[in-house]
């Protein structure tokens, strides 16, 4: 076997797929962080990849991965196993010939700030890419894909949107890639004309559904948000709480998204046996207007703090919220959410902060480091998305 693993959760997938074929894996590539003290057979290469931008590793752990398939192509009996995680676009990153890192880059935050989901991002990707989109898997002859999901929709685990698809059919196209940079500004001229060359079919397009060299790739979602919901709640009764468990996953803007899951608690609180504890997951956006720092959880939680006082004060019951990434970081901070509680808005006046200004600005962090309400976990070594819970007593 070969192994490809790439995302947040790379290294730790590696060393567990490993553990289990030990012996058979001829050779491998890591793309991401390794954990400390976290040590993997010497058939593997480590690559320092980058996220949530790529950077030279992201590329060069790419080509690896790539010749590495085309390796296994040429033997009939080998098997290319691919392990995805979240993160895997950025850290396995093949730009093509005519689009630079630094476009990949650029493109990449002007989406973002603009407020698309991860599938509209991953569908622009994929067409600037020579690995994703099922490209990966055309080099190889038979794949293997064990992937951990954070996608959530409008296709709950598309396998073509986690980590932007290197092993499955892509269905878009670069007409819908279009659409989407069209009115965004900040898009590079580089990355306009490549989607402009692949809308005329001066381009190849990615692999699609129906492709014969896709005809022996095999994929397995191992784990997604359903599986983080199911640790919370057995983590949440083992402390005494009932539970009620959203079964939608959280999603559109994190300030509108927070509204809406303290309304759902609202309603639950008047028949609820408490301790009660209201617990959902998902991925949020944040269309960026301000200059702050923050992150999508920090926001939903910033937004969530005037609702979060007004359910107190209305049932006398004490409320605490929290937002948190799986992968124990939200945007580019060192933190993977916030806790807000009935007193955070009343503590944050104390100290000359307002709320209101402060999530006009997106600068939602430096609203809750003073206050000491960040939560700060470290990398996790996964990722399947963001959880918000309410705990109500």
């Amino acid at each position: 076997m070969y192994v490809v693993a790439a995302g947040k959760a790379a290294w730790r997938m590696a060393v567990a797929f490993s553990d289990l074929g030990a012996g058979r894996v001829k050779r491998g590539v890591v793309a991401g962080s390794r954990p400390d003290g976290a040590a993997l057979e010497s058939t593997y290469e480590w690559f320092e990849a980058g996220h949530p931008d790529p950077n030279h590793a992201s590329i060069s752990a790419a080509q690896r991965a790539l010749a590495l398939a085309r390796e296994a192509k040429r033997d009939p009996d080998a098997l290319l196993v691919v392990l995805l995680s979240g993160g895997a676009s950025a850290m396995l990153a093949a730009p093509a010939a005519e689009v630079t890192l630094e476009d990949k880059i650029a493109t990449s935050r002007a989406i973002m700030h603009a407020g698309f989901a991860i599938d509209a991002l991953n569908c622009v990707r994929k067409h600037l890419s020579d690995v994703k989109g099922g490209q990966l898997a055309a080099a190889a002859a038979r794949t293997l894909t064990l992937a951990i999901s954070d996608v959530h929709g409008p296709i709950a685990d598309d396998p073509s949107v986690i980590g932007s698809g290197p092993t499955v059919p892509d269905p878009t196209t670069y007409g819908e890639a279009m659409e989407i940079v069209r009115s965004i500004r900040e898009i590079p001229a580089r990355v306009r004309a490549r989607l402009d060359r692949g809308l005329k079919g001066e381009l190849p397009e990615t692999i699609k559904p129906g492709d014969a060299r896709l005809a022996n790739a095999k994929y397995e979602v191992i784990a997604n948000r359903v599986t983080s919901l199911d640790a919370a709640r057995i983590a949440a009764e083992s402390l005494g709480y009932t539970v009620t468990v959203i079964d939608r996953a959280t999603g559109g803007e994190a300030r509108d998204a927070s509204r809406q899951f303290v309304d759902r608690a609202r309603v639950l609180a008047r028949s609820a046996r408490r301790p009660h504890c209201v617990l959902a997951a998902g991925e949020t956006t944040v269309t960026v207007a301000g200059k702050g720092l923050g992150g999508r959880n920090q926001e939903f939680a910033l937004a969530a703090a005037p609702h979060v006082e007004a359910l107190r004060a209305s049932l006398a019951i004490d409320v605490v919220l929290a937002s948190a990434g799986t992968d124990g970081a939200d945007g580019p901070t060192d933190a993977a959410g916030a806790v807000v509680d009935s007193t955070t808005l009343e503590r944050a006046r104390a100290r000359g902060l307002d709320g209101l200004s402060t999530l006009a600005a997106n600068d939602s962090y430096h609203f809750f480091e003073p206050l000491g309400d960040l939560i700060k976990w470290g990398p996790t070594g996964t990722n399947v998305g963001d959880v918000q819970l309410l705990l109500m007593a």
